[in-house]
């Protein structure tokens, strides 16, 4: 079993913690709060759910937890998109991630069913 820090999955979602943390700082007091903070727990609940899935055999609860969480915080981003809270070129670099998260998440959980 590899420790979870080693997973691509766990490296990828860590660099969209980083981001997710960059563009919501830039938010207006108004979503900083509420959105913005819903975002940040939602991204950080992913890394979560990729310990728990790595470090218990049955694997499908967590990672079914992890796809929910991984369609809320995409809902999220876009959301902030439509409200032009974040540039497209932002959306851009999340998009690039999101899809990889989202395959490898993905592919993981078919995997161990």
């Amino acid at each position: 079993m590899a420790l979870y820090y080693d997973l691509p999955v766990y490296r990828d979602t860590y660099k969209l913690i980083l981001k997710i943390f960059e563009f919501t700082k830039d938010f207006s007091r108004e979503y900083k709060y509420t959105l913005g903070q819903d975002m940040k727990r939602d991204v950080l609940m992913l890394v979560r759910s990729i310990y728990r899935a790595n470090r218990n055999t049955d694997k499908r609860q967590y990672l079914e937890e992890f796809l929910d969480n991984f369609e809320i915080l995409k809902l999220e981003i876009r959301l902030c998109v439509d409200m032009k809270l974040v540039s497209i070129k932002k959306q851009a670099e999340l998009t690039m991630l999101l899809d990889s998260i989202g395959k490898q998440a993905t592919a993981w959980k078919n995997k161990s069913s």
